[in-house]
């Protein structure tokens, strides 16, 4: 059988690879082999480890290997420090094939260890613009990478113009709208007690008009996040809805937004707002599903979001670029504009679904492609 090892950081790497973990588990030629790193092992990010474990997944190895501060300078120890910890890991684990998702620090980490010790290596994702250092990553990783799964065919072609080998790239679609579409379909109604033991605030009826907010920090702006915050957390009180807020991922410049959003909730009105560190996957979707408005910076607004249909406004720099659909107003960091955004979201309602990012079926094609794939050679040549 071949080993495919998978490296998870977060709690969006894992909604993002999930469906392929399950296709995987599942092949009679292939062993899942899982490791847990980064922020998915820590609790204050709300430690998806155990959501993992719950949804019948074995583990084979965590490795701590974050630094505390989330500063550029952590980020760029915490890279390091993976390298290191993931080598020894896949020198224990010895797969054959190491799969790594999308474009975060971690993921940098994991595709430098996998390179250096001559696995070929897998990734998804790749082929997209963004802003902020994923960018960079991003591409780096494709130049790095064997086997490619792009999530839609401009990444695809992006690739190839990269100079990649057009038979290993592979347009599958993206593996969280098979998580989506699974959700969808067999989930009716979210159960209140469910969502609102989760956080502090003051709970709502979700049945009723709300908003959801997403941010994360953009490393290319460090510094920036506690007034951006605040800047979307006054808009959202000017709307007037209710809010369920989200706490932000583990990048750099992480704690500015969470100090933001302390002193908002310690100092600010904030009866219409619940804080919640971490959600499922299943309850986020179902959100995205009722909310009237994703408000913030996070990617799942643009590639979920138009699968779903789900009004976005999104916020600053942090997804400058990637494709998107109907559904998203881009603005910049101004209450006003904001505020408008959010309003004319809420008054046009639920758009039609489109199938930019795949339509549902990504992690049986990854599987079956990674079970095939006959050139495992590693070595690299830029195709012309």
């Amino acid at each position: 059988m071949r080993k495919i090892c998978i490296v998870i950081g977060s709690r969006a790497n894992y909604s993002s690879i999930k469906s392929v973990m399950t296709a995987i588990k599942k092949h009679k030629k292939l062993k899942l082999q899982l490791v847990l790193t980064a922020s998915s092992i820590l609790d204050r990010y709300g430690k998806v480890s155990d959501t993992i474990t719950n949804d019948g997944f074995s583990i084979d190895e965590y490795i701590h290997t974050i630094v505390e501060g989330e500063t550029l300078l952590t980020m760029a120890k915490s890279t390091g420090l993976g390298l290191i910890e993931l080598s020894s890991s896949f020198d224990r684990l010895k797969p054959d094939i190491v799969l790594t998702v999308g474009d975060r620090f971690e993921t940098m980490a994991t595709t430098l260890a996998a390179a250096y010790m001559n696995i070929p290596l897998a990734h998804t994702m790749g082929g997209e613009v963004s802003g902020t250092i994923d960018e960079s990553i991003r591409h780096a990783i494709t130049k790095f990478s064997n086997i490619h799964f792009p999530a839609s065919k401009d990444a695809e072609d992006r690739i190839i113009k990269l100079g990649e080998n057009k038979n290993s790239v592979f347009f599958v679609g993206c593996p969280r709208i098979d998580l989506i579409s699974e959700i969808i379909k067999n989930t009716s109604k979210i159960d209140h007690n469910e969502i609102f033991k989760k956080g502090v605030g003051n709970e709502f009826n979700i049945e009723k008009p709300f908003l959801l907010v997403s941010q994360h920090p953009v490393t290319t702006e460090y510094g920036n996040g506690e007034i951006q915050i605040q800047t979307t957390l006054e808009s959202i009180n000017e709307v007037g809805l209710p809010a369920l807020v989200l706490w932000p991922n583990a990048d750099a410049g992480s704690s500015d937004i969470s100090r933001g959003i302390r002193k908002w909730r310690e100092k600010r009105s904030s009866k219409n707002m619940y804080f919640v560190k971490n959600l499922p996957i299943n309850l986020y979707i179902l959100l995205m599903q009722k909310t009237s408005c994703l408000v913030g910076n996070s990617s799942s607004g643009i590639r979920e979001g138009c699968f779903i249909g789900t009004p976005t406004v999104n916020i600053g720099t942090r997804q400058n670029k990637r494709e998107r659909g109907k559904n998203v107003i881009d603005t910049i960091y101004d209450q006003k504009e904001i505020v408008d955004a959010i309003n004319y979201q809420i008054k046009n309602g639920k758009y039609i679904s489109e199938k930019i990012y795949g339509s549902g079926d990504a992690g049986k094609k990854i599987a079956d492609i990674l079970a095939n794939f006959k050139n495992l050679n590693t070595q690299k040549t830029i195709n012309y």
